[in-house]
Parts: C-alpha cells; sequence; structure tokens
C-alpha cells in the first residue's frame, strides 16, 4: 500500500510538493531531450563558479544562474522520480 512505510507514494509526497520538483517536472515533460544536456551544462557551471562560467561562454550572470537551477530541478526530480 502507499501508506506503508518503506514504500509508496505517500512518503515522496513531501519531495514532490515542492517549486524545484515542479521545475524539474514541468521541463522533462516539456524538453525530455533536452534533460541530459540541461544536468550536464549545470554541472560545469557547479564546477567553474556561475560567475566565472557565464563570463566564459559570453552569457550573462542570470542565464547561468537559471541554467544551473534548472539542471538541480532535473536532477531533484529524477532522484524523487526514480526516473533516469
Amino acid at each position: 500500500m502507499a501508506d506503508e512505510p518503506g514504500g509508496g507514494d505517500a512518503e515522496l509526497e513531501p519531495f514532490t510538493d515542492t517549486a524545484l520538483y515542479a521545475l524539474g517536472a514541468y521541463f522533462a515533460d516539456r524538453h525530455p531531450e533536452l534533460m541530459d544536456d540541461v544536468v550536464a551544462q549545470a554541472q560545469r557551471i557547479e564546477e567553474a563558479g556561475a560567475e566565472r562560467y557565464a563570463h566564459g561562454e559570453g552569457i550573462s550572470l542570470e542565464t547561468a544562474l537559471q541554467t544551473l537551477i534548472t539542471g538541480l530541478a532535473v536532477r531533484y526530480y529524477r532522484a524523487v522520480a526514480g526516473s533516469s
């Protein structure tokens, strides 16, 4: 049953009722073919630092941060939803 400890959707409900999860789910629904790309790009931003990455790529800091947050949201969504 979904209400039993150790398994089921009821335990995941607090994690799925977040803005980060909603953003990841929305992105996955709208752009499933880009999920791996946005996660990889977010990883590069995380490693380089948002400001350095933005400068190196010739994009705004806001764009770099939006990409970073989207990538984190997709990773979060995948972790909670159990999808690859």
